[in-house]
């Protein structure tokens, strides 16, 4: 059974991963705050949720990472030496991300348990509404935002919605693959999931990538989901058991996806991010020119 559709407000950011495929870098800065070319990968993605509308979002952190907090806070020694100073350019970018009264909490996750763990501490902070979930290590540029998209296939189906995308020749292993019923256009009723699949069982080539949108009636399967992968709470396979009873889509989205958790993704997607940028992008191609 599915519920009804309603409009999604809220939106979980697990951040309290430990970025071990990036370190040193995120050895003492998280990961999630490592930039991509002018600012934290975190501000790309909290403009992502607020250009999807959405009103409240939701970080689940870790040990060591009150900087993200601080982030999203004033820094008043710093503004007011930008204020004296008449560099006013600065200072609005600097105060660009801070959020309205109430938009941002801060929750706790003490023990690196997995996804599933990270989306289950923010349960009553959700209450009982449909939610999205980003994964923030994974940008998404698209004209649309990603999960803007997968908000607008909630609003038209109801239920649950993945969104996903082919994944590498060969690499299929590395991640949560989709079962569909039929393929046809880029939105289709799932029948299935799997977390990291040996290559050649894999039911399709489409891979969870990074954005959800779900109904509450997930977390009550969360506080009793016994470990899979990796010795961790898998959201996936919550998800699974949830499909049983409730509708499942996934949607391809239109887009291009960086694996900021990844030194080569990052990398990709500073160059992306930096060619795109309406003031800089000019003089970045010239530098990513002039060093090839």
């Amino acid at each position: 059974m599915t519920r009804p559709s309603a409009r999604v407000r809220k939106a979980v950011l697990p951040v309290a991963g430990l970025g071990t495929r990036v370190l040193p870098a995120a050895k003492v800065t998280p990961k999630n705050m490592l930039n991509v070319f002018d600012r934290p990968i975190l501000s790309h993605i909290v403009a992502e949720a607020r250009d999807a509308g959405i009103e409240h979002i939701i970080f689940v952190v870790g040990r060591g990472q009150t900087s993200i907090e601080d982030y999203f806070d004033h820094g008043y020694e710093l503004e007011a030496i930008l204020k004296a100073k008449g560099k006013d350019d600065i200072l609005a970018s600097v105060v660009a991300d801070l959020p309205r009264p109430g938009e941002m909490s801060f929750v706790r996750q003490m023990a690196p348990l997995g996804l599933g763990h990270a989306v289950f501490c923010a349960r009553d902070l959700i209450g009982d509404e449909p939610f999205a979930v980003m994964l923030p290590d994974m940008l998404m540029m698209a004209d649309t935002p990603a999960l803007g998209q997968a908000i607008a296939a909630h609003e038209q189906t109801g239920g649950n919605i993945i969104v996903v995308e082919p994944a590498p020749e060969g690499e299929t292993h590395k991640y949560g693959i989709v079962a569909l019923e039929g393929q046809d256009g880029r939105l289709n009723r799932m029948t299935g999931m799997v977390e990291k699949p040996p290559l050649g069982t894999e039911p399709s080539n489409l891979f969870i990538s990074g954005r959800y949108v779900l109904t509450p009636d997930i977390f009550p399967l969360l506080a009793d989901q016994q470990t899979g992968a990796g010795g961790e709470i898998q959201l996936t396979d919550a998800m699974a058991r949830l499909m049983k009873v409730q509708d499942f889509h996934a949607l391809e989205y239109e887009g291009a996806t960086y694996d900021c958790g990844d030194p080569v993704g990052l990398l990709r997607a500073n160059v992306a991010y930096a060619l795109t940028h309406a003031k800089l992008g000019k003089a970045a191609r010239q530098a990513i020119t002039d060093l090839l």
